[in-house]
Order: structure tokens, then C-alpha cells, then sequence
């Protein structure tokens, strides 16, 4: 069994993450305080660690980088770079297949060494996000292939907030 990593944070001032897979729920808090929470959609295929599995991983994680501040929203991202186009219906028509990683990137990294760090269980190895998704992807219900998917406006709003460093828990 695994003991759960104890990470401190200043009762007024911490700023972190907390990631409920089980509702389907980000909230942003400020110590204590509850700032927001917002809908999210996680792996489709549950929770978990290992490479490959589709899984969003659990445990403590922090935000590796935040990417693509100068973008404009709905900005469409390949390999964490802007590719220059900016999502549309005619865009997805043209590519139907395509995981839509839009807007920003907040990329994680895991905390917790043999558990969600290093090895085939490495958050950040893995690319897990926080990132955009189209506005037609619906919230509340695990449909990604791993990454923490956010409508447009709500990641904005936990970009401005979550600079690299700040904690994020996901759990059930």
C-alpha cells in the first residue's frame, strides 16, 4: 500500500489544484479558499498510472509549464508548439480524427516516485495536460485519452492562476 505524499501549504496564500475524477470537477483554491470549480472531462478509460493506458493519472503533480500565453484562444497544439491554426468546425471536418489540444497547456509533472514518477508510470513522460477542447466536447463525463480536458474560457481562467509550480492533486 502506498503512502500518500504530504505536501504543506500555507493555510492563506497556497495556491493549488484539486482534480476530483470521481465528479468530474477541477477547483482552484487559494490556501483554504474555494477561488472556482469548473466541469472537466477526464480518461475515458479511468484512472490509472501506466504508460499507454488512456488512464488520468492520481497523486500529487505540479505544473511542469505553462504553455502558450501569446496564443489566441482556440489556438491548435501539436507537440506542445502552436501549429498556427486556430480550431474551427471546417478544421475538425477536415481532420475528424485529430485530439484537440486547444488554447493552453498546462503541462504536470508527478510527485511521487514509483507511483506517478519515473518509469512507465512518469506523469510527465506520459504528456499529461490540463488543455482545451472544442466547444462541442462535452463536460462532466470521461471522454479524454488521459489529459484533463477544459472548455476554453475555464482554462483561461485556471491558466492566469496556476504559474509552473502550482500543486495539483487528482483523485477519486
Amino acid at each position: 500500500m502506498r503512502t500518500p505524499l504530504l505536501i504543506e501549504l500555507p493555510p492563506d496564500t497556497g495556491k493549488w489544484i484539486d482534480v476530483d475524477l470521481t465528479r468530474q470537477l477541477l477547483t482552484v483554491w487559494q490556501g483554504r479558499a474555494e477561488r472556482i470549480s469548473m466541469q472537466v472531462s477526464t480518461g475515458k478509460a479511468g484512472a490509472g498510472q501506466q504508460n499507454g493506458s488512456g488512464q488520468t493519472p492520481l497523486g500529487w503533480h505540479y505544473v511542469r509549464a505553462a504553455i502558450g500565453e501569446s496564443a489566441p484562444p482556440d489556438a491548435v497544439f501539436q507537440g506542445r508548439r502552436w501549429t498556427g491554426e486556430v480550431y474551427s468546425p471546417a478544421l475538425h471536418e477536415q481532420f475528424p480524427e485529430r485530439d484537440w489540444i486547444l488554447t493552453r497547456i498546462l503541462w504536470l509533472c508527478g510527485l511521487e516516485t514509483g507511483f506517478n514518477r519515473g518509469g512507465q508510470v512518469d506523469s510527465q513522460r506520459r504528456y499529461i495536460y490540463i488543455h482545451g477542447t472544442p466547444a462541442t466536447e462535452p463536460m462532466g463525463q470521461p471522454l479524454s485519452h488521459g489529459c484533463i480536458r477544459l472548455e476554453r474560457q475555464d482554462l483561461l481562467d485556471v491558466f492566469a492562476f496556476a504559474v509552473p509550480g502550482t500543486p495539483v492533486w487528482i483523485h477519486l
